[in-house]
């Protein structure tokens, strides 16, 4: 009997060990063929229509902004009431759904905070963790189904309210959506600020397991960064957001950081050959009409090829 069930053990054993080890072998690092861009904020009517689309990348518009203030009168916080700030005469539900129907790899997102509103600061400035997510789920929910949405993206910069704070009312909001089936991804989009990063590394701590990609704002860093010091950033951001898929990125007005003129994409090609190229994105569409959109050709250009 003894002889039996030691045969047993190790028949289940030896079935088990090699799914065992195909987990402990995948790679840490992979490459993708996704590709991501701002759209809407600063409604010079640029439409979904005018992007070019790369049949052989994932693609993802991020239209910008939903924030929770009010869209009347003199601007002030909502306690997670969202409301629509972009342009969405141009990019409308009709629309959204229009183009995903004329193009399967593509999905929309919507992102929260952003810089400003009105003449001020967007701040995120909840009354409490309770009401501001509850506020926010169900305000959030009727955009992104109206909209026919697949995700969101986290990008406040400026904040009344601790780093926990901010860590539960956002962890707690994705968790929700994402367990409601009203999202199927979430994004995080910060910088290189003190305030900024102690903000997003305590959601990162606690709720990291549940964002998808890390829209690290490369293009904050200085206007002359050069390929090597981007690189020594990307590895750094890298360690911040550990075992996150941290994308790289550009600012269609060359305004700062690696620029696609001084280098952007030869230090894409470096990480891609490190199996770290994990997707692109610019901010932002509404900018980059004035030259063709010719550096996101370039770029779903280079993440298409196999990846």
């Amino acid at each position: 009997m003894d002889l039996t069930k030691l045969f047993i053990a190790l028949f289940i054993f030896q079935a088990l060990f090699p799914f065992h080890m195909s987990i402990q072998a995948a790679p840490a690092d992979s490459n993708s063929n996704l590709f991501r861009e701002y759209i809407g904020a600063e409604f010079n009517n640029v439409r979904f229509t005018d992007v070019p689309i790369n049949s052989n990348v994932e693609f993802h518009f991020i239209l910008s902004f939903a924030i929770d203030y009010n869209t009347s009168g003199s601007t002030s916080p909502t306690n997670g009431q969202f409301n629509v700030f972009w342009d969405s005469d141009n990019l409308s539900p009709s629309q959204v759904s229009s183009f995903k129907s004329r193009h399967s790899n593509v999905k929309v997102a919507l992102s929260l905070g952003g810089d400003s509103v009105g003449d001020g600061y967007a701040y995120f400035d909840p009354s409490s963790v309770d009401s501001w997510v509850s506020n926010a789920v169900s305000s959030l929910t009727d955009i992104i189904q109206e909209y026919n949405l697949e995700g969101i993206d986290i990008d406040y910069e400026h904040f009344h309210a601790d780093p926990d704070t901010f860590a539960e009312c956002i962890g707690q909001l994705i968790t929700t959506l994402k367990k409601n089936g009203v999202i199927s991804f979430a994004s995080i989009a910060p910088f290189d600020d003190d305030d900024v990063q102690s903000h997003y590394k305590a959601l990162w701590k606690s709720y990291g397991h549940l964002i998808d990609y890390v829209n690290f704002q490369f293009y904050a860093y200085d206007k002359g960064t050069t390929v090597s010091q981007f690189l020594k950033y990307f590895n750094t951001q890298s360690s911040n957001y550990n075992g996150g898929q941290v994308l790289v990125s550009f600012i269609s007005d060359g305004s700062g950081g690696l620029t696609p003129e001084n280098g952007f994409f030869t230090a894409c090609n470096r990480l891609k050959s490190q199996n770290k190229l994990h997707g692109i994105f610019v901010w932002s569409a509404d900018d980059s009409m004035g030259n063709d959109f010719r550096y996101e050709k370039q770029s779903q250009a280079l993440l298409a090829i196999s990846h």
